[in-house]
């Protein structure tokens, strides 16, 4: 893609103000400035990085979900498992830790697909997605991290994602870029 050199529709930040603040969020109100001289508080969000993890089985036909459920949007969904970066953590150690927790399976090898801002708009919030093809089982999940644990095959994701029992952007990503590589690749070995 090509950059284009061009602020004019830059907005202009006079200063910023934490509203409260801890390990997990910061808010803040920040007084903006459109190009057009339009004045206003814009609430920020900023959120430490967050660290989900893709877990395919070695075929990449199944994926590692979580069924859980989200006060906030008072929702049950599917999820692929993942969690914040400790302060000064590794994000692949993140990944690693985080599907094992949440899950009770440890993946073999973990690598970085991509990193996303779900909320541009509003927040700060780094999404890292990692993919690991097999996980071999050690334990059982945190009793507080998930109601179910279940290797689902892909197309069912797909049709989650469609009933609305997938809604997560990571998980929906994560569903998506595995039907596409498992369409435009050589099948993997078991």
């Amino acid at each position: 893609m090509t950059h284009i050199p061009s602020e004019r529709t830059k907005w202009t930040i006079h200063g910023e103000r934490v509203v409260d603040e801890n390990r997990h969020i910061r808010l803040s109100v920040a007084s903006v400035e459109l190009p057009t001289g339009v004045q206003f508080d814009q609430y920020v969000i900023r959120l430490p990085r967050c660290v989900m993890t893709a877990v395919l089985d070695e075929a990449g036909e199944k994926i590692l979900l979580i069924w859980r459920h989200r006060f906030i949007i008072d929702h049950w969904e599917w999820e692929v498992p993942g969690g914040y970066a400790d302060p000064g953590e590794d994000p692949a150690t993140t990944a690693v830790r985080e599907v094992e927790e949440e899950t009770g399976w440890r993946p073999r090898e973990v690598e970085h697909l991509f990193t996303f801002q779900p909320m541009t708009g509003s927040a700060d919030a780094p999404q890292d997605l990692y993919l690991a093809y097999g996980a071999d089982l050690v334990g059982k999940p945190h009793v507080d991290e998930a109601e179910a644990v279940r290797w689902v095959p892909l197309d069912e994701a797909r049709r989650g994602i469609e009933r609305g029992e997938i809604v997560g952007a990571a998980t929906v990503m994560a569903v998506l870029h595995a039907l596409a590589a498992r369409a435009t690749a050589p099948r993997r070995s078991p």
